[in-house]
């Protein structure tokens, strides 16, 4: 699975990627908080088991977006999301769906100067952590995992403060 994800060392807060999707969308589906002079990306995750799919009583809501015909706007969406990213508008529900509907991939990604957002695939992330773990299972010494790559950058610097090994 793909993810939008937000190198809060890169960002510095000029909001490109909101107005480049507002362009496209009636609201921007992307939001960038600042806390403690950092800027912190708030995107849908596309969860698994997604609460916002299993509130909604009109089953509006997908994994990657909502149905406006069916959407009915009533917010318990937006109540249940863990990540506060989906917007409430007065005709409909709005959630990221990685402009899925565009040949050149997301506009925030493309609009953003700095590069620092970016989509990251989990399931090439998450091979390489086995590949890793495997290799020192087998007593391979040199098998280091990347003290930059891309899980140990966002727990080092994220809320967990953690390093994943």
């Amino acid at each position: 699975m793909k993810k939008i994800t937000v190198n809060r060392e890169l960002c510095d807060g000029c909001l490109d990627c909101q107005r480049a999707c507002e362009s496209l969308h009636e609201s921007s589906r992307i939001t960038i908080l600042e806390y403690d002079s950092s800027f912190y990306p708030i995107v849908c995750q596309q969860c698994e088991g997604q609460p916002c799919s299993q509130i909604c009583p009109v089953d509006a809501m997908t994994n990657l977006d909502v149905d406006s015909e069916k959407c009915i706007s009533c917010g318990l969406c937006s109540m249940v999301c863990p990540f506060g990213a989906i917007t409430i508008t007065p005709d409909t529900a709005e959630k990221c769906n990685r402009c899925a509907d565009r040949e050149e991939g997301p506009a925030c990604v493309q609009a953003c100067s700095k590069r620092a957002i970016s989509i990251v695939d989990t399931d090439k992330i998450k091979l390489n952590k086995q590949q890793e773990y495997i290799a020192k299972l087998a007593g391979n010494s040199e098998s280091k995992a990347n003290k930059n790559s891309f899980v140990n950058v966002i727990t080092a610097m994220g809320r967990s403060k953690k390093v994943l090994e």
